[in-house]
């Protein structure tokens, strides 16, 4: 479909339909009048809205903030909260409910959320869902022209690149075991997760929020063996402050031109609350919240520094879990059935069906050794992996009008959201919505940050539809 063949204007084509790809469609649609752009989403799921995080059947994946932090449209904190009371969508979810009266509603429950608000626009054409992925991408004369792994075409005028995480590469030392039967490297296939046996000693390779779930699902699936949570410096993610408080810090009016300064401010702040009876939670809500300015305050060296040294310290205590995920993983190190380890994998091998791996512990100088019956990879999305994990994006990347961003974070973008091209120029009419603009924009991962995000990419790109049609209409 092009724009010539709709008769409805240019075709924005969004790359993905998880929360982010929805959200900027969304907010497009509701900015364009009627007919000014033909919106379409490819994503291959039977939903929008849902991408890879909140498409979990697993009842036991919450939400990790409270629903009334969570929002399709900044400015209404109560969004999503408003409507689960109006819908009764957690009526029979009495889990749901924490001691404090919290939300935590099952993450799919929130993916519904999304749908539910993209449907009268899908209803209404103005949204249209190709349920498909983009296997490869072309620049024409008058535009984009996408194949579709169904086979389908689709002619494109501008281009959003909204995909999901890249899944978690192998690390190295575990490619030796990459075809043994007890190496689960994709930490998301239930069925997988599921065939692991009730009594298996279980090797977790990372130690954050996917590794939560990860030991959540094991739990619900009856599993009571031996779990060893392994990352190199053994940190586990942290749960919500007993108590809700206001953010604390102002770390942006003068902005740290470096790291060790950054640091040095934050925990200045976090003794200072301390003094006052408060906990660390609220110093980190306000880096969270000030985080773009913080980071692109930053040199890029120091950008560097900060990714490479301290943020396995910021993703644990900013990627805080759900209460009943919490409760869990401190049952199961109570029961002596989890424990944490600061160790990295120096190498593997398969003994009479398991899994024997060599760690090399922190900060010690020998090397020990020790067998599994299951590995779980957890480490986290590899966004700099994007060109090899996504074909089309590659493709865009071949012909220069994409490249990765310096940190290796995702793709590198400008100001107003446009991709940069591999000559360091703003390529006009291509926009990166959502987590993989983070190595240039910074904080962005969460759903306020994310749904904001959304919001300037539907701006910039109802921006450019404008000049456009002034450019067609002076040719004319």
């Amino acid at each position: 479909m092009s724009a010539r063949e709709s008769g409805r204007g240019p075709v924005v084509a969004i790359i993905g339909g998880g929360f982010s790809g929805a959200a900027t469609a969304f907010h497009l649609a509701r900015l364009l009048p009627a007919g000014a752009a033909h919106i379409v989403v490819v994503e291959p799921r039977e939903g929008l809205g849902y991408g890879l995080a909140y498409s979990t059947p697993d009842p036991s994946h919450r939400i990790n903030v409270p629903a009334s932090r969570m929002t399709l449209i900044s400015g209404q904190d109560s969004h999503f909260a408003d409507w689960l009371e109006q819908t009764g969508a957690i009526a029979g979810d009495a889990e749901a409910i924490t001691a404090d009266g919290a939300l935590y509603p099952q993450r799919r429950v929130f993916g519904r959320y999304v749908e539910s608000h993209l449907q009268p626009f899908l209803f209404g054409k103005t949204i249209h869902h190709f349920r498909s992925a983009v296997a490869s991408a072309e620049l024409g004369g008058e535009g984009y022209h996408l194949t579709l792994a169904d086979g389908g075409t689709l002619a494109a005028d501008a281009l959003v690149i909204a995909t999901t995480h890249p899944p978690p590469t192998l690390p190295l030392p575990l490619r030796s075991v990459a075809g043994a039967a007890g190496l689960v490297a994709n930490p998301y296939d239930l069925e997988r997760l599921e065939a692991i046996g009730r009594d298996d000693h279980v090797l977790v390779v990372g130690t954050g929020l996917t590794s939560a779930d990860v030991i959540a699902t094991l739990d619900r699936n009856g599993h009571r063996g031996r779990i060893t949570a392994l990352s190199r410096h053994g940190y586990r993610s942290r749960g919500h402050a007993a108590t809700h408080a206001d953010p604390i810090g102002d770390f942006t009016s003068l902005p740290a031109r470096s790291a060790t300064v950054l640091l040095r401010r934050i925990r200045s702040t976090i003794a200072s609350a301390a003094k006052q009876g408060g906990s660390w939670h609220p110093v980190l809500d306000a880096v969270r919240r000030q985080g773009q300015v913080i980071w692109q305050g930053l040199p890029l060296a120091e950008q560097r520094r900060v990714v490479r040294h301290l943020r396995a310290l910021w993703d644990v205590h900013r990627f805080r879990i759900a209460p009943q995920i919490a409760a869990v993983l401190d049952r199961r190190v109570a029961e002596g059935t989890l424990a944490y380890r600061a160790a990295s994998i120096a190498g593997a091998e398969q003994v009479d069906g398991r899994i024997r791996i060599t760690l090399r512990p922190r900060r010690q100088p020998t090397q020990t050794t020790e067998t599994f019956d299951r590995v779980v990879v957890t480490t986290g999305p590899a966004h700099a992996d994007i060109f090899r994990t996504n074909t089309a994006i590659a493709d865009l990347g071949r012909m220069g009008l994409v490249r990765l961003d310096p940190i290796g974070l995702g793709l590198a973008t400008d100001s107003q959201g446009r991709a940069v091209s591999t000559f360091g120029r703003p390529t006009d009419s291509i926009f990166v919505s959502g987590p993989l603009a983070r190595g240039s924009i910074g904080e962005l991962m969460g759903i306020p940050e994310v749904t904001a995000h959304a919001e300037r990419i539907a701006a910039e790109i109802h921006q450019w539809l404008g000049y456009q049609t002034a450019l067609r209409r002076k040719a004319s």
